[in-house]
This record gives C-alpha cells, sequence and structure tokens, in this order.
C-alpha cells in the first residue's frame, strides 16, 4: 500500500476515535460510597443552612458583648416667648452627654447567652452533618441493591433465553406440546416485568442520591462497592451508651447552658441600671456658663421581672425534658435498627446455608432431568422460582443489614468511616 492510502487510512481512524473518545469523557463516571458521602458533605443544602446558624449565632454573640452607645442631647430653653424672653435673648441652652451604666453583670451575662447560642448552633450543624452521611450511606446501599435486583432478573432471563431453543427442539422432536414453549415465554416476559420494576425503583434511589448530593439529577454512573459480607453488631448496651454521645443529644445540652444563661440574664435584669450625663450649660442674657451633671435610677418598685423570670425557669425544666424525650427516641430508633440487623443476619445465615445451596442444586438436577424427560416443565419452572426467590430475599435481608447498620452508625454519634466500604 501507497503512503497516500496509509495516511488515509490513519485519518479515518483518527475521526472515528473523536468521537468514540468524546463519548466515553461524556460518559458518567461510576461513583463509591466514599465519594457519595463526601459530595454530600460538600454540597448538600442542609449543610450549607446548618453553616448559616452558626454564622448568625456568632453575630448574636458578637453584638451581645456591645455596649450601649451614649447619648448626645441639646436643650434650648427660655427662648421664643414674650417679653424678656422674646427671641433668644433670655435662652439657657444645654449640651449634654449621657451614658448608660449596666450594673450586676448585664453584659457578661449576654456574653455566655451568645456562646451558648453558638455552641448550640455547632452541635446542630453536627447534627446535620451526621444525619446526611447516614442518609447518604442509605441511599447508596439502596442503589447498590436496586442494581444487584436487575442482575438477578437478567440472570434468570438469560436462562430462560437458553431454555427456549430447548423447548423448541422437543416440540420439533414430538417429545413436548407447543403449550410448554409458551408457558416458558410467559414466565421469561414475568421477569422481564419484574426487572422493568426493579429499573424504575432504581431510578428513584439514583434519584435520591443525587439529591443528598445536592444534585437536581443524577451526574454519576453505576454505583460501585461490595456489600456481601456482614458482621456480628456489638451488644445493644453499648450501643445505648454510644448514643450519649449523639450530636442531637450534645445539641439538648448546649441549648440547656443556653436557657441557663437566659434565666441569669432574666434576674439579672431586675437589678435597676445607671443612666449618667454631664453636659455644659450657657445662660445667653448674662453670658455666663455652667456644668450640668445627671444622675438617674430606676426604682424597681412596680416591674422586677418577675414574670420573665418565671418563663425563663420553665424554659429551661423544659430543656431537661426535651433532652430526655429525644434521647428516649434516639434509643428507640436504635433498637429497631438493632433488631433489623439481627434478623437480617439471621436471615441470611439460613438463606446461604441451605436454602440457597440446595434450591441450586435442585434446579441443576431438574435441569439436567428435564432434558432427558425426567421432569416436567413446570417442575423446571418451580425450581428456577425458587431459586430467584431465594435470591432476591438475600438481597433484601444484605440491603436490611447495611441500612441498619448506617441507621445506628448515624445514631451513636461516631463519625461515618469513609473506609468501611473497602473491606466489603
Amino acid at each position: 500500500m501507497n503512503l497516500a492510502g496509509v495516511a488515509a487510512r490513519l485519518l479515518c481512524a483518527w475521526l472515528v476515535a473523536i468521537p468514540l473518545a468524546e463519548a466515553a469523557e461524556r460518559a458518567p463516571r461510576p461513583i463509591s460510597l466514599r465519594e457519595a458521602l463526601q459530595r454530600a458533605l460538600s454540597a448538600n443544602p442542609r449543610l450549607s443552612a446548618a453553616d448559616r446558624e452558626v454564622g448568625i449565632a456568632g453575630g448574636l454573640k458578637l453584638q451581645a458583648g456591645v455596649l450601649p452607645n451614649p447619648e448626645l442631647a441639646f436643650e434650648l430653653d427660655n427662648a421664643l416667648g414674650s417679653g424678656r424672653f422674646q427671641g433668644v435673648r433670655s435662652a439657657e441652652t444645654t449640651l449634654q452627654l449621657s451614658q448608660l451604666i449596666e450594673l450586676g453583670g448585664k453584659r457578661e451575662a449576654r456574653i455566655a447567652a451568645g456562646d451558648a447560642g453558638v455552641s448550640v448552633a455547632v452541635w446542630q450543624r453536627r447534627a446535620s452533618e451526621l444525619d446526611v452521611l447516614s442518609e447518604t450511606a442509605i441511599a447508596f446501599i439502596t442503589v447498590i441493591s436496586a442494581q444487584r435486583r436487575i442482575e438477578i432478573f437478567d440472570e434468570q432471563i438469560a436462562s430462560f433465553d437458553q431454555l427456549i431453543p430447548l423447548l423448541k427442539r422437543r416440540v420439533e422432536e414430538g417429545a413436548s406440546s407447543p403449550a410448554e414453549t409458551q408457558r416458558a415465554q410467559v414466565a421469561a416476559d414475568l421477569f422481564r416485568v419484574d426487572r422493568e420494576r426493579a429499573r424504575s425503583q432504581l431510578a428513584s434511589a439514583r434519584r435520591d442520591l443525587a439529591i443528598l448530593m445536592g444534585e437536581s439529577v443524577p451526574h454519576f454512573g453505576e454505583a460501585v462497592g461490595r456489600f456481601t459480607s456482614t458482621g456480628q453488631p456489638p451488644p445493644f448496651q453499648s450501643v445505648v451508651q454510644a448514643i450519649e454521645a449523639n450530636p442531637q443529644l450534645m445539641h439538648w445540652t448546649a441549648v440547656t447552658a443556653q436557657r441557663n444563661a437566659e434565666l441569669i440574664l432574666a434576674r439579672l435584669k431586675a437589678v435597676p441600671d445607671v443612666h449618667v450625663g454631664a453636659g455644659w450649660r450657657h445662660f445667653q442674657d448674662t453670658g455666663d456658663n455652667a456644668v450640668r451633671l445627671d444622675l438617674s435610677i430606676p426604682l424597681p418598685v412596680f416591674d422586677q421581672n418577675t414574670g420573665n423570670i418565671l418563663a425563663a425557669e420553665q424554659t429551661l425544666a423544659k430543656a431537661g425534658a426535651e433532652r430526655a424525650i429525644n434521647r428516649l427516641l434516639l434509643i428507640s430508633l436504635a433498637g429497631r435498627a438493632y433488631d433489623a440487623a439481627s434478623g437480617a443476619l439471621a436471615e441470611l445465615k439460613l438463606l446461604r446455608a441451605s436454602i440457597i445451596p440446595n434450591a441450586r442444586s435442585a434446579a441443576e438436577t431438574i435441569q439436567n432431568g428435564y432434558t432427558q424427560g425426567r421432569f416436567s416443565l413446570l417442575e423446571l419452572l418451580d425450581v428456577r422460582g425458587s431459586v430467584l426467590q431465594a435470591l432476591l430475599r438475600e438481597q433484601e435481608a444484605l440491603q436490611s443489614f447495611h441500612i441498619a447498620v448506617a441507621t445506628i452508625e448515624g445514631l451513636v454519634g461516631n463519625p461515618f468511616s469513609l473506609a468501611r466500604e473497602s473491606s466489603r
């Protein structure tokens, strides 16, 4: 071949390779659990809102420590009247600067309440972060499970596609009725219907995962990860003890501190503040000047802030009750997740130890016997249905176990382990 021909072939290959490379670049990349968690932490709008709450609390704390502004006043007396008070000939002008002096440590109490408010916002942010991580892990597990269900249906459909030609040969040989071929085709089509339902569930699961990562539609490919292995959960009592470190409970501890500071502030408001002022007065008719001093203290005769103090005391007591309610709720949720994990483990043990191996062995035996005419098509379809149900039950149990684990990890308050995926 001449050089022109070689060049033409290379050019054609290059032109074909460009669209393929561009398509590869446009193809969504697979996503792992680690990446999903990281993307949720960086883009979930719930965490952005929680960050704003921390900023708001910081601003309120800053404002709490600000001193009251001084006041500048100007007074014009004995002017614009009649007789010798016409015009401003006998006017008295006063320029005064006054300042409110807070007593009893009110400013320090406001700062303490502001500090507690920041702590409340920080713990709420940590609780939101843990919730987002747990929800993202659960959504990722749901996607993995939906993908696996589709794979199971694909395997069953493929096995039926291999069986139908055999049925047709048996019909041609007169060994089977044409109705058997139709029955096998119906069974395969029913599996296809189930697969389409599983695909719809996968689309919903992928959308839920995308929303947790701050996306309106999924921009990722297949979810990758192995969630086939399991482990024995720790004793439930240790889970209950670990719940004490949950950010939600720490949030209520911070709320209690904040409301205690607000109670102290309510009590201090009954302490009267001092208002002092100093000014300069000029007498227009004589040209003389004088200094004016001002001191005022409100008398707490009628208003001693009793109602606000009582309300602050009840609010503080309510915080303790709300923490107790939240703790019991977390224990209840952990208990349900723990029972779900234990039940899933027991189910997996039975499925893997006997049900799935026996179902596959029976399916193989009946498949071989069917080709020899020793079993009917109905028996073959029945045993294959048993294999399918066993595999689906295994997948459901795995999903239940790992969702329960993710739920417990979100409740005990520990940081979500990004490395756990590699061990599964």
